[in-house]
């Protein structure tokens, strides 16, 4: 790997563990640019380029991961979620996170926190019969 390569990686590393550092925060390209030491639409193309997918996008997806968590272990509701990661509209976040996760937010809560089905009571009984093999 030549020099430059290096240089481009670790300069599109530091944009991207920005962006996981503070990715509530309003992140926008010139920014980011900023820390990779690049102009705007070279960060855009070279970020791609290296982890393939756009840098709105991957902040787009860290703030989604980020919201599942917080929907599944805290009784924040959907706006405070959406808030709290750093989307600055509601719908835009409903939008984003069907698209990314496959189901709106409140969903995603629901069917993810709904309790187990119970085993069939012939399944535990066979479990706890005692042995004939003695």
């Amino acid at each position: 790997m030549s020099r430059a390569v290096e240089e481009t990686n670790r300069a599109m590393l530091r944009a991207r563990d920005a962006m996981d550092r503070a990715y509530a925060q309003p992140l926008d390209t010139p920014t980011l640019a900023k820390i990779a030491h690049v102009s705007e639409a070279h960060f855009i193309r070279t970020f791609r380029a290296t982890f393939g997918e756009t840098p709105h996008r991957y902040l787009q997806r860290r703030r989604v991961e980020r919201a599942m968590y917080l929907l599944l272990h805290t009784d924040q509701d959907v706006t405070q979620v959406c808030y709290a990661v750093g989307f600055g509209s509601l719908g835009t976040f409903s939008r984003t996170f069907r698209q990314i996760v496959g189901a709106s937010p409140t969903d995603y809560r629901k069917r993810r926190t709904m309790p187990a089905a119970p085993v069939p009571s012939c399944f535990t009984k066979a479990w706890t019969r005692p042995s004939s093999f003695g």
